[in-house]
Parts: structure tokens; sequence; C-alpha cells
């Protein structure tokens, strides 16, 4: 980060929020490499509230000019917009605990926002993550349109943003699978947020490794999402778990069931899900995969966010 990556920044968030989203959007996604100097630095809007995260420690001086352009810059014009931007926190995710800071407003410690439509409960300022992956949103919107009368099993389901996309879009049930389970009750806020019948959604709060049978005898599924962590201490390590849940898909799936397989890790491209799902599950072949919101440009297509849709037969 130097002055004239600070530029850049300014001038694109000038250009983005110029008239803000109605939705909830990221606005600036340094993390595609796309802009030299803001590699570590994204912006989140979050309706009302902006959201900057760093993910490397920048030098003091850099640090100061970014908080100093936070706090100064008046990033809309009129009025009514100016209301809607009193709230802006930066995020140092290379701290152990995220560490945030309120450079203006008052902290708030939850906000119900909007996707699609939909309604989204997330944390601010509490933990790594607010509770809905920005990027995803071409894939819930897929669960959405594919999900009519479907038997879903959402793996890693983490707050159930895909299990609301696919009530919202008529699946006959969803299991959703973690073992966070309080990242399960806020997926049950979700879905009540979205006034849905919790009568046809299942949690299960279990390690799934050790879960096998009781995901088994749930099924067969019409519908299976894998989202998992690239990393997750004690419980994933993506190079060697996400095999052993692709050579349970045979087992999982209906007779003509499809499955999106999802990664972001920038270290692996497509080729590491499509050769995996060949090995262990020969019977799927793959269809596409879904283009990433164009919000989160990135220098390597193989980089990015990676979510591919597999059909049986």
């Amino acid at each position: 980060m130097n002055p004239d990556a600070l530029a850049t920044l300014h001038a694109h968030l000038l250009t983005a929020l110029a008239t803000p989203p109605t939705e909830t959007r990221r606005l600036f996604h340094g993390r595609g490499r796309c802009w030299p100097g803001l590699e570590q630095l994204t912006v989140d809007w979050l309706q009302g509230v902006v959201l900057v995260a760093l993910f490397k420690e920048p030098e003091a001086a850099h640090l100061d000019a970014l908080k100093q352009l936070l706090v100064q810059f008046e990033w809309a014009q009129s009025g009514a917009h100016r209301v809607a931007l009193q709230h802006r926190y930066l995020q140092h995710r290379y701290l152990p605990q995220s560490t945030t800071e309120w450079l203006v407003g008052d902290a708030i410690d939850e906000l119900t926002i909007t996707e699609g439509g939909l309604r989204y409960l997330i944390d601010l300022g509490k933990k790594q993550n607010s509770g809905l992956f920005l990027d995803m949103r071409y894939g819930r919107n897929w669960v959405r349109e594919q999900a009519k009368g479907l038997r879903v099993l959402n793996l890693f389901a983490y707050t159930c943003g895909f299990s609301v996309a696919a009530i919202e879009g008529g699946a006959e049930h969803v299991v959703n699978l973690d073992m966070a389970r309080g990242a399960l009750s806020r997926g049950r806020d979700n879905h009540r947020l979205n006034g849905h019948d919790l009568s046809r959604v299942t949690f299960l709060g279990h390690d799934l490794f050790k879960s096998w049978a009781k995901v088994i005898h749930s099924g067969p599924y019409d519908l299976v999402i894998i989202d998992p962590p690239s990393f997750q201490k004690g419980s994933f390590l993506l190079t060697k778990d996400y095999q052993r849940v692709l050579r349970r898909l045979p087992d999982l799936l209906t007779p003509q069931g499809t499955v999106l397989a999802c990664m972001n890790d920038p270290a692996f491209g497509e080729d590491f899900l499509i050769d995996g799902v060949t090995r262990e599950a020969p019977g799927l072949r793959f269809v596409e995969r879904l283009e990433n919101p164009p919000e989160f440009p990135d220098i390597d297509q193989q980089s990015g966010l990676k979510a591919l849709v597999f059909r049986q037969g």
C-alpha cells in the first residue's frame, strides 16, 4: 500500500458509492491482484455500513493514511446518502482475533442485510467472518433456481445461506450439516427472517467424518452442496479431506443427482475438483463452472472461487 494505491482506492470508491447499491455488495476486491499495492484489502457495502478488511499489516504511515481516507472522505454527495454512510469500520484480518476498529459511527454488533431479496443476519466486529460470503452470490442464485421439489444436502453449511436459497426456491427439504452449532443457530435465524417453514429444514451439528451413517440415513439427495473451508484446524484439510467427501457421493445421491462442489483456495484450480470427482466418483460428469460475480475480478481465473456442477448419468 502506498500513496498511489490509496489514490486508486479513493477513485474506485468514489465511483462505486456515487449511488450506493440497494443490496449488499463487495465494492473493492484487491485480493484479485488487479490493482498493485492493494492486494491485501477489500471493501464491502453492508447497506449503510462500510467494512474495510486488511489481510496483511501495512506500514504504519500507510495505515494512518488509509484511516484518514476512510474517516474524511465524503463518499456520497446527497444528504440522504451521507446519512447512510455514517458507519465505517476497519478489520485487521491479519491479527489473531481479527481486531475491528470503528472509525465512524457507533459500534453495531448485528445487522440484517439483503441479497436477492432474501434477508441474512450478520455479525459485525465480533468474528473473523460476518456470516455471509459475498463471492458465493451466484452460487446461491443457482441453488435457488434449481431447488424446486428437491431434497438437498448442504455440507459445511455455516450459517445456511445455501439452505435459505434452496427453501426460497421451493426445495422439498434441506439437511444442513456443520460442526459449528452456533453457525447453524444463525442459520435458523436466517430462515426465520425469510418466513420459512422450519419443518422443511434439518440442522445437524456434527463432525461430518464421524456422522456418515446419519447423513446417509437422511438421504438420498437430489442435490448435494459441498462448500468446505480450505483449512480448519483439527477438522478439515483441503488436500486430504475433500477426497474423503467425494468418494461418499455415490451413497448420497439419487440416480440423477447433482453436486455443487466449491473451493476458494487460490493455490488450486478447477482441475483439483474435476480430477477428484473423476477419481473418487466416476459416475458423475462435469457439467459447468458457475461464473463469479463481476465485483470479484481476479488476474487469474483459476485463483478465484471455483463452483463446479457435476451430475450423475
